[in-house]
Order: C-alpha cells, then sequence, then structure tokens
C-alpha cells in the first residue's frame, strides 16, 4: 500500500496514492495507515483523492482504521472521488465521518 503522510501542526494527513482499496490490499491499507498514525496525536485526516475503487473490505478497512485510533483521536476523510463518495452515502458512513470535499487548504500547505 503506497501512503505518504506529513503533519499540519497537530493534524496528520494521510494521503493513500494507489487507486484502489479492495479486498485484496484491505489488510495492507489497515496495517500501514496503523503504523502511520502511531505517528503523534490529534486528528488524522485520510486523503483519498487518489482512490477511484473502494469495496466492503476496503470501507470496513476504513472504519477499523478510525476503531483503532479511539474517540479521543478523530479520523476525517478527505478528497472522495465520485465512486468512494457514493460507497459512504449508501451505507450511510457519511454520517459517520467528517468528510472533505479535499484536504484543508491551511493543511495541504504544511508539509
Amino acid at each position: 500500500m503506497d501512503i505518504t503522510t506529513h503533519h499540519a501542526g497537530s493534524v496528520l494527513i494521510i494521503t493513500v496514492a494507489d487507486s484502489r482499496v479492495d479486498a485484496s490490499v484491505a489488510i495492507d491499507f489497515k496495517e500501514s495507515v496503523r503504523s502511520a498514525a502511531q505517528e503523534g496525536g490529534g486528528t488524522v485526516v485520510l486523503d483519498l483523492s487518489n482512490v477511484t475503487f473502494l469495496d466492503s473490505s476496503g470501507l470496513g478497512a476504513v472504519v477499523a482504521v478510525m476503531k483503532l485510533l479511539g474517540k479521543d483521536r478523530p479520523l476525517e476523510l478527505a478528497g472522495l472521488t465520485p465512486p468512494v463518495a457514493k460507497v459512504f452515502r449508501l451505507t450511510r458512513m457519511d454520517s459517520i465521518f467528517t468528510i472533505h470535499d479535499q484536504v484543508p487548504s491551511g493543511l495541504k500547505a504544511v508539509g
């Protein structure tokens, strides 16, 4: 799983470079994001702007990451492509996560 990370103050931004988060990479995705999220505390923003396909296994991996982070460390999503946003809408997970159209501009500038 190809991810990159950077900090913007206390916010950790994790960008997924792969175009698919599905059953074939869900475990690796969860482990990669969990490992990256150990780089401190505070909010984690998961940038999914490169992901064009997310299946139920991928959705489960995103939810698992949220649970691993716990209630004191929110996981927010950014840059959902239309097919990925549809998965979140259809499963009503869009009511569980804070979703940004893109990584907030103030966070992008710091790297």
